[in-house]
C-alpha cells in the first residue's frame, strides 16, 4: 500500500509541474534556452536509459523476448496515435516563448489565441496520460526509479505549461485562468496512475506485469524521440541536448548503479 500511495505522489508532483512552466511565464523576462534545451535533453536520457537498460529487461524476464518486444513497439503505436489525433496546429510540440507575454503585437486575435491556448491544454493533457501510467508503474516497480522518471517527465512538464499559459494569458489577460488551465492540463498523470492501478491490481501476475513495463518503455522512447529532442534541438544550439541527453543517461546509469 505505502508503495502505490509514493507511486501516487510521484505521479501527481510530476503532472502539477505544468504548473511551474505557468508561474515561469509570470515571473521570468525572458526564456532561458539553454537551460530548456539541456533539461529536456536530460529528461530524454533519463528516459531513453532507464527504458532499454531497465524496463525491457524487467519485461523479458517476466513475459519472455517475443512478448516484450510485442508489448514494446505496441506502447510505441499507441503513442503516436494519440500524437496523430491530435491537430498540428494545436499540438503542445509547438512550444511558446516567455517572451511572447509581452509582445504586444501579437495580440491580432484574442479569441483565437484563447481557443489555442485551451486546446493546447486539451492536447497537453491527452499526451499526459501515458505519461502517468509511465511514471506510475515505474515507481511501483522501484520507488528509486519511479523518483527519476518523475524528475524526468516534471523537467519535461515545464515548457508544457509554458505553451498553454502563454497564449491564454495574452487573450484574456488572467494569471489566474492561464495558471488554472496550465494546472489542470497536468492532472492527465494522475488520470492514467489510476488506470495503471487498476490493470495492476486486477491482473496482476509476472506476465501482466511484463507487458506493461515494455509498453512503458516503448511510450517513453516514443516521448523522447518524437517530443523531447525535437523541442531541446529547437532551444538552443545542438549541442545543449545532446550534452543534456548523455548527462541524464549517466545519471541514471550510476543511480542505478548505487542503488
Amino acid at each position: 500500500m505505502n508503495t502505490i500511495l509514493i507511486a501516487f505522489v510521484l505521479t501527481i508532483l510530476a503532472g502539477l509541474s505544468t504548473g511551474i512552466g505557468s508561474a515561469l511565464a509570470f515571473f521570468c523576462k525572458r526564456t532561458n534556452f539553454k537551460f530548456l534545451s539541456v533539461a529536456l535533453g536530460f529528461s530524454a536520457g533519463v528516459m531513453i536509459y532507464v527504458s532499454f537498460m531497465e524496463l525491457l529487461p524487467l519485461s523479458i524476464t517476466n513475459s519472455g523476448e517475443i512478448i516484450a518486444i510485442i508489448s514494446f513497439f505496441c506502447g510505441i503505436a499507441v503513442s503516436a496515435l494519440i500524437d496523430f489525433m491530435v491537430p498540428s496546429f494545436e499540438n503542445p510540440h509547438h512550444l511558446h516563448k516567455i517572451e511572447d507575454m509581452d509582445d504586444k503585437k501579437k495580440a491580432i486575435d484574442y479569441r483565437k489565441l484563447r481557443r489555442l491556448g485551451i486546446f493546447t491544454a486539451i492536447a497537453i493533457a491527452v499526451h499526459n496520460f501515458p505519461e502517468g501510467l509511465a511514471t506510475f508503474v515505474s515507481a511501483l516497480s522501484d520507488p528509486s526509479l519511479g523518483i527519476a522518471i518523475a524528475i524526468a517527465i516534471a523537467l519535461h512538464n515545464i515548457p508544457e505549461g509554458i505553451a498553454v499559459s502563454v497564449p491564454i494569458y495574452y487573450a484574456t489577460g488572467s494569471r489566474k485562468k492561464a495558471f488554472l488551465w496550465s494546472f489542470l492540463s497536468g492532472l492527465a498523470e494522475p488520470l492514467g496512475a489510476a488506470l495503471g492501478c487498476i490493470l495492476l491490481c486486477t491482473y496482476l501476475n509476472p506476465m501482466m506485469m511484463g507487458i506493461i513495463f515494455a509498453a512503458v518503455a516503448g511510450i517513453m522512447v516514443f516521448i523522447s524521440f518524437d517530443e523531447l529532442l525535437p523541442a531541446a534541438r529547437e532551444y538552443a544550439d545542438p549541442h545543449f541536448a545532446i550534452s543534456g541527453l548523455f548527462f541524464g543517461m549517466a545519471v541514471m546509469a550510476m543511480s542505478l548503479l548505487l542503488l
